[in-house]
């Protein structure tokens, strides 16, 4: 996509909220400031399959076309599922500008940090198509990653309403988990058969990792096995005309079950927008993304969260002390949101010309 990039030469340019654009202003101080970006994708960038239209309007002016010159940005979302290089190489053809691993963040990216903890011993994976989510968890330096369908493969009475099909079965390893422990279990993406993940799910934390053994009451398990959920949106935005159930749906489910069964919900770890880990996480990313365009270390005051749901990107931006911009192109469209954003706009380019002309009025005070 050709640019048209703003002549810095005799002025700064200010940005017009009314016209959608940047003035002339020679009041305006020639500085680049500490201005970044932070994006949520489905419901901002992309709905489905479809890329909203602001949103190649929005990285042009990031990629050059704005007083500033090119501004750094990186994409967090709470979706997943397939490896991050794979992402990225799809979303660079749907939006026309190239999304690098560098600057994608996705639900389970942090789990990388927890991969050395777990690099040898055996761990089950849920979620995401087939064996896609182990692929990318054995990526990340998880050597022993197990999923359902391989449960289901060792002993259909695991689950017997529901037989492999060829696919499946060609997705599986053959284990005997009668001697495979499972040391902790991580929902990296929406699980596709919610029964048969909440059956193995309930089986590896009630037998201490090991499933067919007997139950074990919680309190007498040396080691208990850890959960960690990637993704607490209960609804997400896709190209249907409402909101579809996410991982956020599936965590309550298993926990009402896991409840009525044991009388208490299971201890568990939480990623995923809006907690403060993955936001830190963002952080790190962000910084390192600057220093990767400019040689630099980051100096960075204003980071602008773009999203389109109160609940995660938001309230998670705002806890973080960014600021918080919520477009009306996804989860929300109108109303009271239930975390007060900095701002609102209609969509994407809107909210990057708005964060941009508010950078620009605060040069001209100085």
């Amino acid at each position: 996509m050709a640019l048209r990039p703003f002549n810095l030469s005799r002025s700064v340019l200010r940005f017009n909220p009314a016209r959608r654009q940047f003035q002339n202003d020679a009041t305006a101080k020639l500085q680049k400031p500490p201005l970044a970006f932070v994006f949520d994708i489905d419901g901002v960038l992309i709905r489905g399959e479809d890329v909203l239209p602001s949103a190649k309007r929005a990285l042009a002016i990031l990629e050059g076309n704005n007083p500033f010159g090119k501004l750094p940005y990186i994409l967090l979302t709470n979706g997943g599922g397939v490896s991050e290089k794979a992402r990225c190489q799809k979303l660079t053809e749907k939006l026309g500008f190239e999304i690098r691993p560098t600057q994608y963040i996705q639900a389970h990216t942090i789990l990388k940090t927890l991969s050395s903890k777990y690099e040898d011993t055996p761990v089950l994976v849920l979620g995401g198509k087939l064996d896609q989510v182990r692929k990318v968890a054995i990526d990340y330096g998880f050597k022993r990653a197990y999923t359902s369908l391989d449960f289901l493969s060792w002993n259909p009475s695991v689950w017997p309403f529901h037989q492999l099909t060829p696919s499946e079965t060609l997705a599986t390893k053959q284990v005997d988990f009668f001697k495979t422990p499972i040391s902790a279990v991580f929902v990296f993406h929406d699980p596709r058969n919610w029964a048969l993940d909440v059956q193995v799910i309930c089986d590896v934390i009630q037998s201490g990792g090991f499933v067919g053994g007997p139950y074990v009451p919680l309190d007498q398990q040396k080691n208990p096995v850890e959960l960690v959920f990637c993704n607490p949106d209960l609804i997400w935005r896709s190209d249907f005309s409402t909101p579809r159930l996410g991982q956020g749906a599936f965590k309550e489910a298993f926990q009402a079950v896991f409840k009525a069964l044991t009388g208490s919900e299971y201890p568990h770890v939480q990623f995923g927008k809006p907690t403060r880990a993955t936001y830190d996480y963002a952080t790190t990313v962000l910084h390192r993304r600057v220093q990767e365009m400019t040689g630099h270390p980051p100096a960075l005051s204003s980071i602008y969260m773009i999203g389109d749901n109160p609940e995660s990107d938001i309230a998670g931006a705002n806890a973080a002390n960014w600021n918080s911009v919520l477009v009306k192109t996804g989860v929300f469209d109108g109303g009271v949101p239930t975390h007060q954003p900095t701002h609102v706009a209609e969509d994407v380019e809107e909210a990057v010309t708005w964060a941009i002309g508010v950078e620009l009025d605060k040069l001209r005070q100085k």
